[in-house]
């Protein structure tokens, strides 16, 4: 092993006992929504499923050692979440929606990055798609 190499392990953070701590991130996947977002108003009157996936960087968590759940983030309280922000209002489109959920997750949680992917599995298109997604990224600042 290089000097370069060895460098890399020296920077680790280790816990009380010797061990690296963990970095930590949770994911939730296929969480099904109703909303009424769309380009038209017809669209959004009418309304319609999402599919929705959120990945947090949590980073070092207690709850690794504590077994808490209050030394974490409850993935729980995410779905809630991100249901409200779903449906407080009409969105028109699957960017402004991600971004709205992404900057609550990052004001409620200490998180180092969220990233958010919601996906429409019937869009109103004149073609057979079968899902059609966006995509958000946000790092806390």
């Amino acid at each position: 092993m290089g000097d370069d190499e060895s460098e890399e392990f020296d920077e680790v953070d280790e816990d009380e006992e010797g061990h690296p701590e963990p970095e930590v991130t949770i994911e939730v996947s296929g969480l099904s929504l109703f909303t009424h977002l769309g380009v038209s108003a017809a669209e959004r009157e009418v309304g319609q499923r999402l599919l929705l996936d959120v990945r947090m960087d949590v980073g070092e968590c207690d709850a690794t050692v504590t077994d808490r759940i209050e030394d974490t983030v409850d993935y729980g309280e995410v779905c809630q979440l991100a249901n409200f922000v779903a449906q407080q209002r009409s969105y028109r489109t699957l960017e402004r929606l991600c971004a709205a959920i992404a900057d609550q997750l990052l004001d409620r949680y200490k998180l180092h990055a969220v990233w958010v992917k919601a996906a429409k599995p019937e869009p109103p298109l004149p073609l057979p798609v079968t899902e059609v997604s966006v995509e958000v990224w946000r790092e806390a600042e």
